[in-house]
Order: C-alpha cells, then structure tokens, then sequence
C-alpha cells in the first residue's frame, strides 16, 4: 500500500490520534468514508456518460459516410 510497511501506518494512525484526539476519530472515519462514497459515484457517472458518448459517435459517423458512398 503505497510503498508503507505495518510500521509506518502504525505510527501515523498514532499521530492522526495525538492531533485529533480519540473523539474527532470517527466523524473523521465517517466523513472519509462519505467522501469516498461521493467520489465512486462520481467516478461511475462519468463512466456511464463516457460510454453513452463512445456509443453514440459510431452511429453519427455511420450515416455521413453512407451517404457519400
């Protein structure tokens, strides 16, 4: 995971616990995991529009080229 052994993610979870403190960790938790779920939506409908775009164009590219042959 990016290169970080278990020991290096131990100590900044201890960090990110001496900064926030043991209360804030689960709004924190909370509010990642919604960001998280906001950003795979996103990711998804761009997907969607992506490939309602890609099978669009070889429709519109088929009738001008039938005509001119």
């Amino acid at each position: 995971m990016f290169g970080l052994g278990g020991q290096e993610l131990v100590l900044i979870l201890l960090i990110v616990l001496l900064l926030f403190g043991a209360k804030k960790l689960p709004e924190l938790a909370k509010g990642l995991g919604k960001g998280m779920k906001e950003f795979k939506k996103a990711q998804t409908e761009i997907e969607e529009e992506f490939s309602k775009a890609t099978d669009e164009v070889p429709k519109k590219e088929k009738s001008p080229s039938s005509t001119q042959a």
